[in-house]
């Protein structure tokens, strides 16, 4: 029986109110979020934690004053370990709250394992979040002195156990829409993920890509012709993000007298994204907007289809060896998406 260590990589949230600005501060300090000149940068990012610590600090204040997100992650870590079975252990390492890599990393040397699997819960690859995170692990394992046979999954938006455990989740909002709306009334599905800087995605960032990759994939899985959108959430600069906006969708549905469901395509754990920008903030905007039914689909959580196909992940992932791999063979990301990890990797050999 192998001695297997699973971490599994998330964001992190503040555990109490005193915890939300070292978060902002942490989010905003990344390099990979903030990409300034490292001079400007300490500057820069308390300016803006500054600036977003009362809006912060009210959305979690409706939460109870912290994220559930460690929680809620604690939940999958037990799942995925019962579904692998005798040998494995899960493990968290949050990127900007904790527990952070460093203690994560002294965690999984202490339990000496004779592989490592990096697990991200991010299943589009972005340099923002699992690039980010990676690094992260990358220096908390060497200081640690952590060695041992590691697989690195990069990323899995295509993956069948993913996307038909979401199709799942949507269609079974669907039939709630259905019973709540008017019979002649329609339906848009909204695809909402996280957004990105444009400048980002321009500078080779598969982020984008792989959203357009997962969507096809769950609408494949859910065998239904419906009218559908990609948007994108979450705007935290003043950059030009790409679009088209979560809120221009809704905007847009409430002229075009469509009901919408929205599906959090790029997270899988619930936190203020879902709880409180989706449920609450959107909700509210589409009562305004005049949408005749507003319906959000569940975060895969701890859903046993979706433990399953991350417990698949793991098993295929290891069976192919150390080092870094993706859910499908072959090259996934295209020329143009130079900071996908697989051609960076190809540069360094």
């Amino acid at each position: 029986m192998t001695r297997r260590a699973v971490v599994l990589f998330n964001l992190g949230g503040p555990d109490q109110p005193a915890a939300i600005k070292p978060f902002l501060l942490n989010l905003f300090r990344d390099p990979a979020i903030l990409r300034v000149p490292f001079f400007i940068r300490p500057f820069l990012a308390r300016w803006i934690a500054r600036a977003r610590l009362a809006p912060a600090t009210a959305n979690y204040a409706l939460l109870g004053g912290k994220s559930p997100l460690l929680e809620l992650t604690e939940h999958q870590a037990h799942a995925l370990e019962s579904a692998l079975g005798d040998g494995t252990k899960c493990f968290i390492a949050m990127r900007y709250w904790h527990p952070f890599s460093m203690a994560t990393a002294r965690a999984v040397k202490e339990f000496a394992p004779e592989e490592i699997f990096l697990l991200p819960l991010y299943p589009q690859y972005s340099t923002t979040t699992t690039g980010s995170s990676l690094t992260a692990w990358r220096e908390a394992a060497a200081q640690a002195g952590l060695v041992a046979r590691t697989t690195v999954l990069c990323c899995y938006p295509e993956d069948n156990g993913f996307a038909a455990a979401t199709a799942t989740l949507l269609r079974e909002t669907l039939v709630t829409a259905r019973t709540e709306i008017a019979d002649d009334a329609k339906l848009r599905i909204l695809f909402s993920a996280h957004g990105l800087p444009e400048t980002i995605i321009q500078r080779g960032d598969p982020y984008q890509n792989q959203i357009e990759r997962s969507v096809a994939a769950v609408l494949a899985a859910l065998q239904k012709d419906v009218d559908w959108t990609i948007c994108y959430q979450s705007r935290a600069t003043p950059q030009k993000w790409i679009s088209p906006s979560t809120d221009e969708e809704i905007l847009r549905a409430g002229r075009d007298k469509v009901a919408v469901i929205v599906v959090p395509i790029a997270f899988v754990s619930d936190h203020s994204e879902t709880l409180v920008e989706l449920d609450i903030e959107y909700r509210e905007l589409a009562e305004k907007s005049g949408v005749p039914g507003y319906f959000r689909v569940k975060a895969a959580n701890n859903f046993p289809p979706f433990i399953a196909a991350l417990a698949d992940l793991v098993r295929q992932a290891t069976r192919r060896g150390p080092g870094l791999c993706a859910a499908s063979e072959g090259a996934m990301c295209n020329a143009m998406h130079k900071n996908c990890p697989h051609r960076l990797a190809d540069l360094t050999v």
